[in-house]
């Protein structure tokens, strides 16, 4: 059984990459449609995808799977520790290619998958995993920090966020209400 969390949780801003082909940068928005294949006008959104270096054990590069990384998440004050420990005044969720920026859930890249980010206007998004710090936000953050960019992937461990992929169509609007629901949690363990 899910149980909801009373957080006072809500999606500060709301941004999409539509020209991948430049960077992974995003731009902020008021608010998005939100279908099944994830946020209207995003590069990586669609119901499937070409599996990448993240599923190189379960499947040869390019092979097509579901998506679910079709939305980036990440949180305020997760970004904020992130900052502070490459000793930079702020990092912007556009630097490192965000689709939602969220706040009010603490320890957001801890938080477990499946659980479900449930906005007031009705939209539903499953955590798939942690999204694994990369290179590339620190090529960005190099243009705005010289000499900081390549400490982004040791600062952002553990605090990259995560990706989800979307359970309920509808839309969102920045400065919405977000309830989060936690499933039962357990370790798996098994004899070897």
């Amino acid at each position: 059984m899910l149980r909801p969390l009373k957080l006072d949780a809500r999606a500060d801003a709301i941004l999409v990459n539509s020209s991948p082909e430049d960077d992974l940068s995003s731009t902020g928005v008021p608010s998005v449609n939100v279908t099944y294949a994830g946020f209207e006008g995003e590069a990586h959104s669609g119901l499937t995808r070409a599996s990448c270096i993240r599923v190189r054990r379960q499947y040869t590069q390019g092979t097509e799977i579901r998506n679910t990384r079709q939305i980036s998440i990440i949180s305020v004050e997760d970004m904020a520790v992130v900052a502070d420990t490459m000793g930079v005044d702020k990092l912007e969720p556009e630097w490192l290619g965000a689709n939602l920026l969220v706040s009010g859930i603490p320890d957001f890249t801890k938080i477990p998958p499946s659980s479900r980010l449930m906005f007031d206007g009705g939209v539903s998004l499953v955590v798939d995993m942690e999204n694994g710090p990369c290179q590339y936000p620190g090529e960005i953050i190099e243009r705005h920090h010289p000499g900081k960019g390549a400490l982004f992937p040791k600062a952002a461990l553990g605090r990259r966020g995560v990706t989800a992929w979307v359970e309920r169509e509808g839309h969102i609007t920045a400065g919405e209400a977000i309830t989060v629901h936690i499933p039962p949690q357990r370790i798996y363990e098994f004899a070897t």
